[in-house]
């Protein structure tokens, strides 16, 4: 189905949840959300995109819903790591505003409220601020830290955004961003390029209800990488510079070379010509 074909629906918020060998939270989360919707001032639709877990998710997702006409569920053919996943989510998605929240509960479902506030305001874009994160180790937090400051000072286009975990976005933000996605998109850096007013509101990051984080050390390199080659001309502007540095050093040596040869009959061990 194409995005077009999909209509808005007035006084409705999408939550989009990618999850991936996720079946020690699901119980946890569904009874977070349960909560969260009897509490919300919007109707709500709950997008879960599977990212192909080889564990139990899919049997413990599909026995919740049943009793929840709101929520949806999709299953990628492949693991292809969660920002795929919220953009497969954004693709399907009804609401005036789309939230997308890790399934492992460290986002607290109740700040969407906040979120929907800011957006009322007029924002089109709400970040959710981590202040803290709650059991990270400090090298966590200063590589996290880093990772913005760098970001923003590379890309030339200042963000708000401290890791693309939870954020609201309107809806003309989510139907954007899926024409600009590529193949390997980065939700942050992505949303921040498109140029729509943003804000954020700050929140303490809560320890995982259960498990290990699926984010490894490569996706994190690979992820650092990819912000910067695919977001900012400085990485390329930098090689180029380097290049002719090293061009210009490499002639001076080579007239060097022929200065010492001609007028010093003095050449370098080989070839001067050769050499140069």
């Amino acid at each position: 189905m194409n995005d077009s074909d999909i209509s808005i629906k007035e006084g409705m918020i999408s939550l989009i949840i990618p999850i991936y060998n996720e079946e020690d939270n699901i119980d946890a989360l569904f009874d977070r959300l349960d909560h969260f919707i009897s509490n919300c001032k919007k109707n709500v639709e709950i997008i879960i995109v599977d990212d192909h877990s080889s564990d139990a998710t899919r049997e413990k997702v599909v026995g919740h819903i049943p009793t929840r006409d709101y929520v949806r569920y999709y299953r990628l053919s492949r693991n292809s790591g969660s920002h795929i996943a919220i953009i497969c989510g954004f693709a399907q998605a009804k609401g005036e505003s789309a939230v997308f929240l890790a399934s492992d509960l460290q986002d607290p479902p109740e700040l969407i409220n906040e979120l929907i506030d800011e957006w009322e305001k007029g924002n089109d874009v709400v970040w959710a601020l981590r202040e803290k994160i709650e059991g990270a180790s400090w090298l966590s937090r200063f590589n996290s830290k880093l990772y913005v400051k760098l970001f923003n000072l590379m890309a030339n286009m200042p963000s708000k955004f401290q890791g693309a975990d939870f954020a609201l976005l309107d809806h003309k933000v989510y139907k954007s961003l899926l024409h600009f996605t590529g193949s390997r998109p980065i939700l942050g850096p992505l949303i921040t390029s498109l140029g729509y007013k943003q804000n954020g509101i700050n929140y303490i990051k809560q320890e995982r209800h259960s498990g290990k984080s699926k984010w490894t050390l490569s996706q994190k390199i690979n992820s650092f990488i990819d912000s910067f080659v695919g977001y900012s001309y400085k990485p390329l502007r930098i090689m180029s510079i380097c290049g002719i540095l090293i061009s210009f050093i490499g002639i001076l040596y080579a007239l060097f070379l022929i200065l010492n040869k001609v007028f010093y009959s003095n050449p370098i061990e080989g070839w001067t010509s050769v050499m140069v």
